[in-house]
């Protein structure tokens, strides 16, 4: 043992960068020389073993420090070569390192948010983990209503969910303040969605809800066409149809048309009776409206990107296209 000991530091001390990387696999590799001792150990009869190994972790642990300090003299050499040659400049600015910047999402939201901001609105929140009466009952959405199928929901052990819109919030907004209210909501939603270039399982909404005396449909499309101006910063054709939401009476679904075709990305409507006493407010004192914008949907309209799964994808070369965007 002492012998091959000798060897291998007489190895290192005279090894350059890449020999140095060669004797790494030679020695403590999963085939290596010093592997291949520790490892024969437990081979032996019983009563060597003790010995055996604290002799075997002993020299491994030689000949890595000895590995080490070749490895960090090498480094060392090399650094100083540098430092020494003709053509190197202190005063040369070092490499420029990249710097973290906001997510598409998070950019949008911010500017979604400073715009209902200047508009009145408030910015609310809510948890993640919901109740079924918050996301299902108080929205007018019993047990038993087919809206429950198409939300594909992820139910938890303990009879939660994780939320499948944003809208659980506008109820416990109205149980904590009184009209009148101007509030907004984002948030991460979940579904069971099967994914495709729309659709993900994971993705951003965001709430908004008004309630005062004589709030109307016309206070509700001019407030959902401003936003839409704004935000994507051009021309769109836009359509208004009925929709059926149990939160809502009229409802109304906000399309936007696109190369794909037309793409859902604003219900919208009067906030339902039912939904207005579940949060205790009079509605025969007060109306409302409320609208749920995809805010995922907002991002891949206000950038061009055609496929949804592209921003929860973690895919640098995608991400950097944005690094201006985010400062």
């Amino acid at each position: 043992m002492d012998h091959r000991k000798d060897e291998w530091l007489a190895a290192i001390a005279a090894a350059d960068d890449s020999r140095l990387r060669e004797l790494d696999g030679e020695l403590f590799g999963k085939s290596g020389d010093l592997t291949a001792l520790v490892k024969g150990v437990a081979q032996l009869p019983k009563e060597e073993r003790r010995d055996a190994g604290r002799a075997a972790n002993q020299l491994k642990a030689e000949i890595q420090a000895a590995y080490d300090a070749r490895r960090q003299e090498l480094a060392d050499a090399a650094l100083a070569a540098e430092l020494a040659a003709p053509d190197f400049d202190p005063t040369e600015p070092g490499p420029k390192h990249s710097r973290g910047t906001l997510h598409p999402i998070t950019v949008v939201r911010d500017e979604l948010v400073d715009l209902f901001t200047s508009m009145g609105f408030t910015w609310q929140d809510g948890p993640e983990v919901e109740s079924d009466f918050f996301n299902f009952e108080a929205l007018n959405i019993p047990a038993d209503h087919p809206a429950r199928d198409s939300q594909d929901t992820f139910w938890l052990d303990d009879g939660n969910l994780l939320r499948t819109h944003t809208s659980p919030v506008q109820i416990r907004t109205m149980q904590r303040m009184k009209p009148p209210l101007k509030v907004i909501v984002p948030g991460r939603c979940f579904r069971q969605e099967t994914v495709d270039a729309t659709h993900e399982h994971t993705f951003y909404q965001m709430e908004g809800l008004v309630v005062d005396k004589g709030v109307s449909t016309a206070n509700l499309l001019h407030t959902m066409k401003t936003c839409l101006r704004e935000i994507l910063r051009r021309d769109l054709v836009v359509r208004c149809r009925p929709g059926f939401f149990p939160f809502v009476e009229p409802g109304f679904e906000l399309d936007v048309k696109t190369e794909r075709g037309w793409m859902e990305i604003l219900p919208c409507g009067m906030v339902h009776p039912r939904v207005l006493q579940a949060g205790g407010i009079d509605p025969e004192e007060y109306t409302g409206f409320a609208f749920g914008m995809g805010l995922t949907r907002v991002v891949m309209l206000r950038y061009g990107i055609d496929d949804i799964r592209t921003l929860s994808g973690g895919d640098l070369r995608f991400l950097r296209q944005f690094e201006e965007v985010g400062r």
